[in-house]
């Protein structure tokens, strides 16, 4: 039994929660956001808590039941804080630069590597090594991250390439001198 998904979602002030049919809209000071979700859960504003609620004779499975949930509370904590991942570069040459709608990579490949940043996004450049990206919808920041620390990711021996900010490296010790 999923006890995460049975505590009720906080909505904060200035945050509007308005319950369709297999649709929730969220909207707050920082956008709006739309949450499917399948006819069997159903969903109770009540105050400032939205409870959750999983009918067992319904079709969906039971572990759909806290995916939901916590996709609803996502979309509550998108449009009142927003959510930030932190990416850094380390390595010799390496820089970012924003040009437009475009994020322009230079990580010692022999061209620069350009992503076009997605609706929804922001991304703000410091010292052109910190990179810190910024949205409501967590799914979008999380795999825009992604697929920027993909580019190149860090390498065991030196430590170099694009990194979360609190991410550790394990570094390997490389290739012993060989002894007569």
């Amino acid at each position: 039994m999923s006890r995460l998904a049975k505590r009720p979602i906080h909505v904060p002030s200035g945050v509007e929660v308005k319950i369709e049919k297999g649709l929730v809209k969220v909207k707050g000071p920082k956008g709006s956001l739309e949450t499917k979700h399948p006819i069997d859960i159903s969903l109770n504003l009540e105050g400032d808590c939205l409870h959750v609620a999983f009918d067992e004779k319904g079709e969906s499975p039971y572990p759909f039941f806290g995916l939901f949930r916590s996709l609803i509370n996502n979309s509550v904590i998108g449009v009142s804080a927003g959510f930030e991942k932190k990416l850094q570069l380390i390595g010799v040459g390496y820089r970012a630069a924003l040009k437009e709608n475009v994020l322009e990579l230079q990580l010692g490949f022999s061209h620069p590597c350009n992503l076009e940043l997605p609706e929804g996004i922001s991304v703000n450049i410091e010292k052109s090594t910190l990179i810190t990206i910024t949205g409501i919808n967590k799914q979008v920041v999380g795999q825009f991250a992604a697929d920027v620390r993909s580019l190149r990711p860090p390498e065991p021996y030196k430590g170099k390439g694009v990194r979360y900010v609190d991410e550790y490296v394990r570094k390997k010790a490389g290739k012993a001198a060989k002894g007569k």
